[in-house]
């Protein structure tokens, strides 16, 4: 039996957040045999792993959104034009008007067609022409067209992508996986799982409306582009797993089968975290606060800093270690640096990549300030190392703090809005002030990850996925 897990932009090339997951479900299963379909951006990027890889990954395959080889294939295309019936299937997908995704899967697997064939063929240049005249005459022909151009060279690498033959393939998110996933089920009929971690469409949606390298127009573009990929995902997939009852939600939303969707929360290794290092002497004195996460916009660590100067006004011996990598985006990593040179901030410790449990321990409670989260394992290994928590209201969040509905627990941190500096100022003071509530609620915490998000409970949700996806007829043996 093999499973091929589909991820885009994360393992194993990213540590933490869903890198994590995958690294922890692929060691959950020491007995079966993973691959790894990974989308990454281009070859620059090629075998450059953060992680050892578990012995039971027998190889990794890489899909590029993006190839200096992509104009390769001109040479030996002896294709032009479309046929009638492949005409109407690339219409439907650039007029999102059901799309006939068979027939482009077919197009550009069995037919091996140029990409720069398509692209600068004339028959994508009519169809974006009619789809122009139609929607969008206000704005320079040019321009739109090679706009289209640029939007749909990734989605047509992705297409041409040779994949592994698996008996199940299970996608981390929609999107560019998700059609890899759609692709791997027409070609082989084997078993199709999509887990979302965060509701991928969205993200996107609220990237491209933040971005400033699109436009105008062209956004609207490229949000209905995912919402058509993620629309094939839900499609294809036997069973659509969702981490908590609200991202169920936006998923039907999206035009996911109700009757598709389980729930299966994130859960961790609670005894990873058991009697880590404390306090050494020399920081004692100081109420230290972790912030676990990848510099990043995505997480607002500028808002983090900016609370936490206006924190360390009321409470002078406050410390703060941000943990974990500055090289994902390392502009606005340098940003961050030099807003807390600028601020003459002392207390900000940039640990860089680290093992947290060498930090944790020594943390009196931690904090996260994302704009985007799903439900993050950085909360579960502070409660597990019975530490409190200060959260934005994003994701699951809330409910990791206060419980989902029948969990009564009680309070496990305090819950800020996004971006409000204020709100998460008056959250470090408050913690920083009140040491029995912060070993109160750490206890709270601590309870809560045993009861609900351990590895074992996430394990055998799976378990039971993936006998369900396979069919009733195989050997479980394997999978005990």
């Amino acid at each position: 039996m093999k499973i091929c897990i589909v991820a885009e932009g994360c393992y194993p090339y990213v540590v933490g957040g869903v890198s994590g997951w995958i690294n922890s479900m692929i060691n959950s299963f020491p007995t079966v045999d993973f691959e790894v379909l990974a989308i990454i951006s281009d070859r620059s990027q090629s075998g450059k792993f953060m992680y050892q890889l578990p012995d039971n990954v027998t190889a990794v395959y890489e899909a590029y959104l993006d190839d200096v080889d992509w104009k390769e294939t001109r040479r030996k295309s002896k294709k032009k034009r479309l046929s009638s019936r492949e005409y109407a299937a690339m219409r439907s997908v650039i007029m999102g008007q059901n799309t006939e995704w068979e027939i482009l899967f077919d197009l550009f697997q069995e037919k091996r067609v140029s990409i720069d064939d398509i692209l600068m063929g004339e028959d994508f240049f009519r169809i974006v022409e009619e789809y122009y005249n139609k929607e969008y005459s206000q704005v320079v022909f040019s321009d739109f067209l090679w706009t289209m151009r640029s939007i749909y060279l990734p989605l047509f690498l992705i297409l041409h992508t040779r994949i592994p033959k698996a008996d199940i393939y299970h996608c981390v998110a929609t999107g560019y996986a998700g059609v890899l996933g759609g692709l791997a089920k027409h070609l082989y009929g084997c078993g199709l799982i999509v887990s979302e971690h965060g509701i991928y469409t969205r993200e996107r949606e609220e990237e491209i409306l933040k971005a400033s390298w699109v436009n105008g127009i062209y956004k609207n573009i490229w949000i209905d582009q995912f919402r058509k990929m993620s629309r094939l995902a839900y499609d294809s997939a036997d069973v659509v797993t969702s981490l908590y009852g609200h991202a169920r939600e936006l998923q039907i939303e999206l035009g996911c089968q109700a009757n598709k969707i389980q729930l299966t929360p994130n859960g961790i290794t609670v005894e990873n975290f058991a009697q880590l290092p404390g306090k050494p002497a020399e920081e004692t004195e100081y109420i230290q606060i972790g912030a676990v996460l990848r510099v990043t916009p995505i997480k607002d660590v500028k808002t983090l800093i900016r609370s936490f100067a206006f924190a360390k006004e009321f409470v002078p011996n406050l410390r703060l270690y941000i943990m974990g990598p500055t090289d994902e985006d390392e502009e606005y990593a340098k940003e961050c640096f030099e807003l807390v040179e600028v601020m003459q901030l002392a207390g900000v410790i940039f640990t860089g990549r680290v093992n947290v449990r060498e930090y944790l321990g020594r943390m009196d409670f931690t904090i996260l300030t994302s704009i985007s989260e799903g439900q993050p394992l950085t909360i579960l290994e502070s409660y597990a190392a019975g530490k409190p928590v200060i959260a934005t209201d994003v994701g699951n969040c809330k409910a990791l703090l206060f419980g989902e509905e029948g969990d009564e627990l009680g309070q496990a941190g305090i819950l800020t809005h996004i971006m409000n500096t204020q709100e998460i100022a008056e959250a470090m003071v408050e913690l920083a002030r009140n040491e029995a509530g912060r070993q109160q609620m750490g206890q709270v915490g601590y309870e809560r990850v045993h009861r609900y998000y351990r590895i074992e409970q996430m394990r055998s949700k799976y378990n039971d996925i993936y006998k369900t996806v396979l069919g009733k007829e195989r050997d479980w043996k394997w999978l005990e």
